[in-house]
This record gives structure tokens, C-alpha cells and sequence, in this order.
């Protein structure tokens, strides 16, 4: 059978006598059994203690980054809000500018004009769908609200492209218009009926006899491209200029012609000089204004005095 017990012995290094001691065998793997409970338990305590230690150490930089974030988030709110309010602010000043300009947006129902509401509905508040944020705000709802931002601001876009086309096209007719006097001088004879002077016979004048001296220079009143330069009757030396928008400008009698058809001139450049050239009286030019070929007064565009 196995012993129960051992007997440690003590041997001193001189004369004293040898010491016995015995040990009982279930008292060691008790002992035994409680170091190692001992070990196991500071085994964990340590695992344990370092998990903690991780733990924390990933709390701490999960706090970072979650305030980073309310700072990101923060200020991705106040650009969301920002780029709506100058959403808001250029849709009215868009709004203004098709009422101006009498244009109309039939994507965005915008009428021509100020408009009051029905009977029974409540104006709408200066804020729009745009500026609408709160703190609760997740970020999947800021993406929808910045893909809605980015949708208007595309139409934004469109419709401030139609616009600028729209001023363009108004520059053009401007830069076409006839509106300055192509010569300095005096009106002998106005547009209208009057008098022949071979025939004494009340006729039409379909434009203004503008007395000046013989070689006075005459310049363009507007943009436009020479689309005839030379004899025409009872006219003499005739220029004809195409403004665009079906407005021409005519000169007759003059002396000298300085263009020739297919010429691109300016307003102000110079394109003849005055003379007295076929069925004239005395040095003057003949200045027509016809608009799809119908004879205008010059005066309604000269914005000159």
C-alpha cells in the first residue's frame, strides 16, 4: 500500500541531534492542490486584469473617435445648412429674375410675377425643405438631405444656364440695336409724309435726311454684317448693314463707302461718309430702320439726344 506519511530528517552540521519530521501524505496534496488554486486564480486575475487594461484602452480611443465624430457630424450640419440657405437664397433671386424677365419654370411651377396665396393657406415660412435640420439628425438622414441638396442644386444649374442664355441673347439684340446716331448733323427731313422735293407730291419718307458736310464720316449704329454696298437708284451710293433680329439699317447718297458686303462692323466703327450721290439736293444721308423689312422711325431707337 502507499504510505500516508514521509518523514523529512534534519541534519544539523554539528553535534545536535537529527530532527524528524513527518509529513502526512494528504496534507502535501492538499498543499499542493491550494498552490495550485492559487496559481490558477492569479492566472486569471492577470488575464482578466489585462483584458480590463485592453478594454480600456479601446474604450478610450472609441471616446476619441466618437467625439471626433460629433465634430465631424457637427460640422457637416452647418455646411448642409449653409449650402441650403444659399440654395434658398438663389431660387428667389432665381424667381426674381424669370418674374423680370418674364421667363417661366414649368419644372418648378414658378409664375411670371408676384402671386398671392388662396383664401385659407398658410404662407410658407422663409425656411425651406433645405435648412430643416436638428441635432437628432442620423447620418442617413443627412445623405438623403445632401443627395436632395445635390438634385437642386443640378436644377439650380439648368436653370440659371437658360437664364444666362436668355441675357445673352438680350447682349446680342443690345450690341444689334440700332441706338446711336450714325452721323452728327441737322434732321432736314423727319420720318413720315411729306413733300417731294422734284415733285412737290405729298409722299412717304421711310427714313431721316440728316444734313451734314460733304466726306463727314459715318459710323455704324450697332453690330452687325454689310449685306449690300453700292449704286441703288435715286439712293446713289446705298450701304445696307443686317443687324440680326430682322433689323437693317440703310445710308444712301453717299460719297464714299469705306465696307464691303460680308463685312462683320461694330458699333461705331466708321462705314461711309456723307455725300451727294443720286437724286439729292445738297450733301446729307438718308438713314432707313426697317425691322422684317418695314420701314421703321430711326428716332424710337436712337437713345442718344
Amino acid at each position: 500500500m502507499a504510505k500516508k506519511s514521509f518523514t523529512l530528517m534534519v541534519i544539523p552540521d554539528h553535534d545536535a541531534p537529527v530532527k524528524r519530521y513527518t509529513i502526512q501524505r494528504s496534507w502535501l496534496v492538499q498543499v499542493g492542490m491550494g498552490l495550485m488554486l492559487v496559481a490558477g486564480l492569479g492566472a486569471g486575475a492577470s488575464i482578466h486584469y489585462l483584458q480590463v487594461a485592453a478594454d480600456a484602452s479601446e474604450n478610450r480611443i472609441l471616446r476619441e473617435e466618437n467625439l471626433t465624430l460629433r465634430s465631424q457630424l457637427k460640422s457637416v450640419r452647418e455646411r448642409i445648412e449653409h449650402i441650403g440657405s444659399t440654395l434658398d437664397r438663389v431660387e428667389r433671386f432665381d424667381q426674381k429674375l424669370r418674374a423680370v424677365t418674364l421667363l417661366s419654370d414649368p419644372q418648378r411651377n414658378l409664375a411670371m410675377g408676384p402671386t398671392e396665396p388662396e383664401a385659407g393657406t398658410a404662407v410658407p415660412a422663409t425656411d425651406t425643405q433645405f435648412t430643416q435640420l436638428t441635432t437628432t439628425d442620423t447620418p442617413k438622414m443627412m445623405l438623403g438631405r445632401l443627395d436632395r441638396l445635390s438634385a437642386e442644386a443640378t436644377r439650380q444649374e439648368l436653370s440659371l444656364q437658360d437664364l444666362q442664355a436668355y441675357f445673352q441673347d438680350q447682349k446680342s439684340l443690345l450690341a444689334s440695336t440700332p441706338s446711336v446716331w450714325p452721323a452728327r448733323g441737322w434732321v432736314t427731313s423727319d420720318f413720315g409724309q411729306r413733300l417731294d422735293p422734284y415733285t412737290a407730291d405729298r409722299v412717304t419718307h421711310a427714313g431721316l435726311d440728316i444734313a451734314a458736310p460733304h466726306g463727314k464720316e459715318v459710323t455704324a449704329p450697332s453690330d452687325g454684317t454689310v449685306v449690300f454696298a453700292g449704286l441703288e437708284g435715286g439712293y446713289g451710293n446705298v450701304l445696307v448693314i443686317d443687324h440680326g433680329y430682322g433689323i437693317k439699317t440703310r445710308y444712301g447718297h453717299l460719297s464714299k463707302i469705306l465696307v464691303k458686303a460680308g463685312d462683320r462692323v461694330k458699333r461705331g466703327s466708321p462705314i461711309a461718309a456723307v455725300g451727294n450721290t443720286g437724286r439729292s439736293t445738297g450733301p446729307h444721308l438718308h438713314y432707313e430702320v426697317r425691322v422684317n423689312g418695314v420701314p421703321q422711325n430711326p428716332r424710337k431707337f436712337i437713345l442718344e439726344e
